[in-house]
């Protein structure tokens, strides 16, 4: 398994931690440490020795880490870890039990508590309610792919045929990998909270570029699904994603783009009731755009 770091000398030994206490042992424990400068990796080798395997690169992003660390690992079954989340006890002998009777698919997945900086729990994502059921599930993830890196496992030859994380990308690349992911691979899903994700304090889902990228992403992974997913649910993912990104655009108060991605929502929305949900937003991007000028919050 492998988990990328950066300066999180603290947290990582937390996440570290939760891997060492599964109840199926896990093989090997791969720490990308990704430029850290805050004494990681000396704190890293003083607490557990030769019970991890620790890589060091220069700084490159967290998808670049990941790939090393898949490059670098030697078994069957890949697994990623984020350093600031969690995998509860049983993650790893659900998941490998559930591909060991699944030898056709290439990933599973399972449900993830969301918790917040202090670690108090606030929702569940249940993975069910977007996989709606276990095979070829790009139909589904285009609608909506969103993906914790900590709840999955896939086997080694996922990462041969489907390549890494896209380090071109700064935030994305999960939904990015997942997309590319379920256009090869059939994808399941243990239907149990195994990992606990934090959300809410140093993660990169508020930056400048997180609304463009992810448009970026889901285009593409349109596009390439021409003659694999039907013309209509490849329009509706579309009309979702340009939907969901210009609310987005709007708490950004980047008005232009959040108009442009108003009107490519409208005009890609297959059904009245999808262009109903697309008129919806307008009220609360007036609304919203009233108070930016008026220089209320």
């Amino acid at each position: 398994m492998i988990i990328p770091t950066y300066n999180r000398r603290e947290l990582v030994q937390r996440a570290i931690d939760s891997v060492l206490a599964q109840t199926h042992p896990v093989d090997e424990i791969l720490v990308v440490d990704d430029g850290s400068t805050d004494g990681t990796g000396e704190a890293l080798r003083a607490r557990y020795g030769e019970r991890i395997r620790y890589h060091r690169q220069a700084n490159a992003g967290v998808s670049a880490a990941r790939n090393a660390g898949m490059a670098l690992a030697t078994g069957r079954y890949f697994a990623l870890l984020d350093s600031d989340d969690l995998w509860l006890p049983e993650k790893t002998a659900q998941q490998t039990a559930w591909l060991d009777a699944h030898p056709e698919f290439g990933m599973v997945l399972c449900d993830v508590v969301r918790v917040d900086a202090d670690g108090t729990p606030y929702d569940t994502f249940h993975r069910r309610d977007v996989l709606r059921e276990d095979g070829w599930a790009l139909r589904w993830l285009l609608l909506n792919p969103s993906l914790v890196p900590a709840s999955v496992m896939f086997r080694r030859e996922v990462f041969e045929t489907c390549g890494g994380f896209d380090p071109t990308l700064r935030t994305a690349e999960d939904i990015d990998f997942h997309l590319r992911v379920a256009r090869q691979w059939r994808i399941g899903v243990v239907e149990a909270p195994l990992v606990e994700a934090m959300r809410g304090h140093d993660g990169l889902s508020a930056t400048a570029t997180t609304y463009d990228d992810y448009v970026k992403v889901v285009e593409r992974a349109v596009a390439d699904a021409e003659g694999v997913v039907d013309i209509s649910v490849r329009r509706e993912a579309l009309a979702i994603t340009y939907a969901r990104n210009a609310r987005g655009m709007v708490i950004r108060k980047r008005w232009r783009d959040a108009w442009r991605l108003w009107r490519a929502a409208l005009e890609q929305a297959p059904t009245p009731a999808a262009r109903k949900d697309a008129f919806s937003l307008l009220p609360w991007a007036a609304k919203r755009m009233l108070a930016g000028l008026l220089g209320r919050h």
